[in-house]
């Protein structure tokens, strides 16, 4: 299959894209400039197009089967201002989707983020799709925004579009500032590890299994025409954040302590993010 694909330098682009070039597919990857190189060393390169998401015109694309969207802008706190989030995860997402609509490109993968959810999370024993988006964040409102407006384009143009709303994904890759390689960093060097109470529920998600569930909706072929679609990509699992890390802290044999409390949640910390109904579980399965 030719898949266009965005973020292919990212965290689970990069993990997405090596597994698309293994499997033998053409991949045509999005990337700010050469510079930017993926995540994860990689099986082989893939043919790159360097531009911004809004520069891409229809006859540099024509001929891909489908449009695999994982870049996102401003993921990570301190988020950016809610115009930037705005231009980069919508307005110039919707402008590329145009040209691969012009380019004829009739299938969209889209992912999602569970912080869309934001606050009424906690309300759910497990979040359906359905449930009210109301996001913390200028990033997690910027995606929100994009969702509604996509969803609404596909609908007007007739096109298969689905959304998977990723829970918290973990793993080789993943920028060093975030938990896990923050903790496995401080487990390799025989250090403690200060860090919230952990009393946060979350639905980890190992990457590798992220993006092969990604890519088996990609590759999908079903001649029926699929409306547009939101799913929860989930393990099926709800964890603690303390228990995730007394786990991995055991698995990698770390000598220092664990120190649950020393840090402080943050301003507006939603507790409970756990998948719920119309969920893809990370086997690729419905």
């Amino acid at each position: 299959m030719r898949i266009l694909l965005t973020g292919g330098t990212g965290f689970i682009g990069s993990h997405f894209l090596n597994q698309a070039l293994i499997c033998g597919h053409s991949v045509l990857a999005l990337r700010r400039s050469p510079e930017s190189k993926p995540r994860i060393q990689i099986d082989r390169e893939p043919d790159w197009l360097d531009r911004q998401l809004d520069e891409v015109t229809a006859s540099e694309i024509d001929g891909y089967d489908v449009l695999v969207h994982l870049a996102a802008h401003s993921v990570q706190y301190p988020f950016d201002s809610l115009a930037n989030c705005l231009h980069w995860n919508l307005m110039a997402v919707l402008a590329l989707f145009e040209q691969a609509r012009k380019a004829g490109i009739q299938r969209f993968i889209v992912a999602g983020s569970c912080f869309e959810y934001g606050k009424s999370g906690e309300r759910y024993t497990e979040i359906p799709t359905d449930a009210p988006l109301e996001p913390t964040n200028s990033y997690a409102a910027s995606k929100a925004a994009a969702s509604i407006a996509l969803l609404q384009w596909a609908e007007e143009q007739k096109l298969s579009l689905e959304i998977l709303r990723v829970f918290h994904v973990f793993g080789e890759g993943e920028p060093e500032t975030r938990f896990w390689p923050s903790l496995r960093r401080a487990a390799l060097a025989e250090e403690d590890f200060p860090m919230t109470a952990g009393e946060q529920i979350r639905d980890f998600l190992p990457v590798e299994e992220v993006a092969e569930t990604i890519l088996n909706r990609a590759t999908w072929v079903d001649d029926q025409y699929f409306k547009p679609n939101v799913y929860n990509l989930t393990s099926g699992k709800a964890c603690s954040i303390r228990s995730f890390a007394e786990h991995w802290w055991q698995f990698w044999g770390a000598s220092g302590q664990l120190l649950p409390g020393k840090v402080p949640y943050r301003d507006g910390e939603v507790m409970r993010y756990v998948a719920g109904p119309n969920h893809l579980v990370l086997t690729g399965k419905t």
